[in-house]
């Protein structure tokens, strides 16, 4: 192999490791409710959309809903669907809601591996908003700590 050939393979080798890896294999989830971009954006704020559709986070101490206890049942902005009930709130003091667990198949999960640290995101099991993270540093019988964006979520009173 002359010095040329050996230069350019294993310069291509080194720059292919700064590519992103393409999702091979994986699967696609279908949610239940789905819209286009510009439905989405015609129903929801600059910021709900953001945080919903884009995975983006409001400002902590910025929701109303962080501070709220009264009894109901907060639902999705995006498509209504129940996700968590008040009996299950509590302030954690991060200054987004936070639930130590949410209603039954209400939410689905992924691994989310931006800003260099492995979290677990959450969001709506039926139309995919994107709703915040879940972490291990909850209160009891749980451990869970389900840090939820405000702008996420609907407050209907019981």
């Amino acid at each position: 192999m002359n010095r040329r050939k050996f230069v350019k393979n294993y310069s291509l080798i080194f720059l292919s490791s700064f590519i992103p890896k393409l999702a091979v294999g994986k699967e696609v989830k279908v949610f239940e409710i789905t819209k286009s971009k510009r439905e989405w954006k015609q129903i929801l704020t600059d910021l709900e959309y953001k945080v919903m559709r884009k995975e983006g986070t409001e400002r902590a101490y910025t929701s109303p809903l962080d501070k709220l206890f009264d009894k109901g049942i907060y639902h999705c902005k995006g498509c209504d669907l129940p996700l968590y009930s008040s009996d299950h709130k509590y302030n954690s003091g991060t200054g987004w809601p936070s639930f130590w667990k949410a209603l039954p198949g209400a939410i689905g999960t992924k691994t989310d591996k931006k800003f260099f640290m492995v979290r677990t995101e959450c969001h709506c099991s039926r139309c995919g908003s994107h709703l915040g993270h879940i972490f291990d540093d909850g209160p009891q019988p749980t451990g869970k700590r389900h840090c939820i964006n405000g702008v996420s979520l609907r407050f209907k009173k019981a």
